[in-house]
């Protein structure tokens, strides 16, 4: 379609996904929403049936807010559909699975951009941050889409690919897993020409085999469409390089201090992040912390293969601000080390001692909440956790949520004369927290995603305290 802001109409859509358009009129479609609340105008609504929530639930009020199309499954729609529709004029695809569905139209509408140079970043940890530095060097030099926030999954995934144009040149997808099979169902949706896997740690080893050598044969299928043509970098130091590399049908790199070519060296800035030399050129990452570093040298290698020049380089580190929730920094009463977006024991331990290493004006408050989805790990990672915290240059930890107590018990063993608390009662955590700081002291805040974290930063905060740029 000759309007930029059109992605498909409603009989294109269903034709690719499988479906047919049950009622109302044919309607543009510029994006893709499985949230209510944020269709609209020009937004297909998909409805997903949830664990918690029905998405058909909230079909009709999506349209009723202005989204011309929504997609149903057959089952629901021979059950409420018509009744659920009556006088709209949204146009309702009906298909056997919504997701099934979803993810078919969208490798169709994928293939109508042969020409989309594609990179594609997992990891267990700072895919996000990767693929957001990838994005912004790749973008200095081509016009280039990425998947907004961390829209990775089987459903954020390909809803995002209804935002490629057919001015985008290149296209920067981060594809994260937590189940078996996933990483397969994304790679056939968008087939990357390079594909970065940033590291294999633990984030989900419960429900992804149960060890890191199941999570890294997961990982892995993200080069599972590779044919002879493609592109897989890996670090030049994961305990599971050689294995990520064997029988890759493609070309295999590594990145990091020693392979990510023309990389002369980086200073640390502490809390402000890195100023680092690529090929003769200077080049500032605001994103503080060795594992931003890290990152950063991934996208560096990955985009350098494909024509990227260092003034690109230098223009798109320059550009990227640190994300909220991932080793975010905020500057204000007290200084706040925001990395509680999520955890496992690798970032867990990294943010530690990233803050070991930072300049503190006062002391320094160590704010560390459980881990999830690590199943028979738990304990051991929590352990791991609190024999860094009690290694630590921390004047107190505060531990909190009931993973943590194995993290808070190990701490105590090793190192009986610190200060360490734990805490399963948020309320009680954040006064005791608050009680604590002093102005100029340094706090991290580091646990996973579900125990609501943010919470506490945004207490400690509340003062005007600025984010890092």
């Amino acid at each position: 379609m000759d309007d930029d802001r059109v992605a498909c109409d409603a009989a294109w859509f269903a034709g690719a996904a499988g479906g047919y358009v049950a009622s109302g009129s044919n309607a543009a479609i510029g994006r893709v929403e499985t949230d209510s609340r944020k269709a609209g105008p020009s937004a297909l609504f998909v409805a997903i049936r949830g664990e918690r929530s029905d998405g058909h639930d909230y079909a009709r009020r999506a349209a009723d807010a202005g989204a011309p199309a929504a997609l149903v499954s057959a089952s629901w729609w021979a059950a409420h559909g018509p009744a659920a529709f009556a006088g709209s004029r949204c146009a309702v695809i009906v298909v056997p699975d919504t997701i099934a569905a979803l993810q078919k139209a969208a490798a169709a509408y994928r293939a109508r951009f042969p020409s989309l140079l594609r990179f594609g970043v997992t990891g267990s940890a700072g895919k996000t941050s990767a693929k957001e530095l990838l994005a912004a060097i790749v973008g200095a030099s081509r016009p280039t889409i990425k998947n907004p926030g961390n829209l990775n999954s089987d459903i954020g995934l390909p809803a995002s690919m209804f935002l490629v144009r057919p001015g985008h040149e290149a296209a920067v997808f981060e594809m994260g897993i937590n189940r078996p099979g996933e990483m397969d169902e994304l790679a056939a949706v968008y087939e990357p020409d390079c594909a970065l896997i940033t590291n294999v740690g633990t984030a989900h080893v419960g429900v992804l085999g149960g060890t890191r050598a199941a999570i890294a044969e997961q990982k892995k299928r993200i080069a599972s469409r590779f044919d002879g043509g493609q592109t897989l970098v890996v670090w030049e130091d994961d305990d599971f390089r050689d294995a990520l590399m064997t029988g890759v049908r493609g070309r295999c790199e590594t990145y990091g201090p020693r392979s990510t070519d023309g990389f002369e060296g980086a200073r640390d800035l502490g809390l402000d992040g890195w100023a680092l030399r690529y090929r003769g050129v200077e080049a500032r990452l605001r994103l503080p912390g060795a594992h931003n570093l890290l990152n950063a040298l991934g996208a560096i290698r990955a985009a350098s293969l494909y024509g990227v020049g260092p003034e690109h380089v230098a223009a798109g580190l320059e550009a990227v601000s640190p994300l909220s929730g991932r080793t975010s920094v905020i500057r204000g009463e007290y200084t706040v080390v925001d990395d509680c977006y999520n955890a496992n024991a690798e970032s867990a331990v990294a943010a530690i001692g990233f803050c070991d290493g930072a300049d503190a004006r006062g002391r320094r408050l160590y704010v560390l909440g459980s881990m999830k989805e690590l199943g028979a790990e738990a304990a051991a990672s929590h352990r791991r956790v609190g024999e860094a915290a009690a290694a630590s240059r921390a004047d107190a930890v505060f531990f909190y949520g009931d993973e943590a107590r194995d993290a808070y018990e190990a701490a105590r063993a090793a190192r009986p004369g610190k200060e360490f608390r734990w805490f399963g009662d948020y309320g009680e955590l954040e006064s005791a927290v608050a009680a604590a700081a002093a102005p100029g002291d340094l706090i991290l805040v580091k646990a996973s995603r579900s125990m609501a974290l943010e919470r506490l930063v945004e207490r400690l905060t509340g003062t005007g305290g600025d984010h890092v740029s």
